[in-house]
């Protein structure tokens, strides 16, 4: 019998487990980008009467200090940290929220073949919450798993320990997309056969892909041929 494989080449009649990453995958960066490089700095330049420059420079710094951890994502952290309402103001903004292109197609076609689908993510569940009720994709996940319910980022293999044992998937038959290469490093170590790089996460930048893994430009790539 003749396997049918998406466009970039994965055997999908090999795959029960489609793990899938949300914000750069599923969902455009730029909403991120733009909250946490504009949005953030501008707020906490008027709050401490400080210049937008001076504000963005001590910020990238706490960023990058927490890079990698639980606080990273962690908006309750950053309300506290900065005393700032950063749930509130990514609500100002939510409308930025959108899905990348054939994202949704992708998702249908995965349920009608009747493969698990789950969403992996550091995201907070608040930000989550904000994310789903804006996109309504999350009707075709079978769960969506957080670092924080995990207790470990996606950059541990201890979250991914935790995680198979919560939902008991088969790591030979398993594809994760994400589009932080450290995170796909873990997942490797961790054995997970079917890796993808998702490029083009913000669509308003032009990245340049890690090498180590196989990209993916657009999930129409990964439609099944007619």
């Amino acid at each position: 019998m003749v396997q049918r494989r998406g466009r970039v080449g994965v055997p999908l009649e090999d795959i029960d487990f489609v793990l899938l990453d949300m914000d750069g995958t599923l969902l455009d960066r730029y909403f991120d980008d733009y909250f946490w490089e504009h949005l953030v700095p501008e707020k906490y330049a008027e709050k401490y009467q400080v210049t937008f420059g001076k504000a963005k420079e001590v910020l990238l710094a706490l960023y990058k200090a927490h890079e990698g951890t639980l606080n990273w994502t962690d908006i309750d952290f950053w309300s506290r940290e900065l005393n700032l309402d950063i749930p509130a103001l990514k609500e100002q903004i939510k409308h930025l929220i959108e899905v990348h292109p054939h994202v949704e197609d992708f998702l249908k076609a995965m349920k009608e073949q009747k493969k698990k689908v789950y969403m992996v993510t550091n995201a907070h569940y608040k930000a989550l919450d904000i994310k789903l009720k804006k996109t309504k994709i999350g009707r075709y996940f079978d769960k969506c798993i957080t670092s924080f319910e995990m207790g470990y980022p996606k950059e541990m293999v201890d979250f991914w320990e935790k995680t198979e044992r919560m939902l008991k998937f088969d790591k030979e038959r398993t594809l994760f997309i994400d589009d932080t290469p450290r995170i796909l490093k873990t997942a490797k170590a961790f054995g997970i056969r079917y890796l993808f790089l998702k490029t083009g996460a913000n669509s308003k930048r032009k990245d340049t892909p890690s090498g180590d893994f196989p990209v993916l430009k657009d999930f129409k790539e990964l439609l099944t041929l007619s």
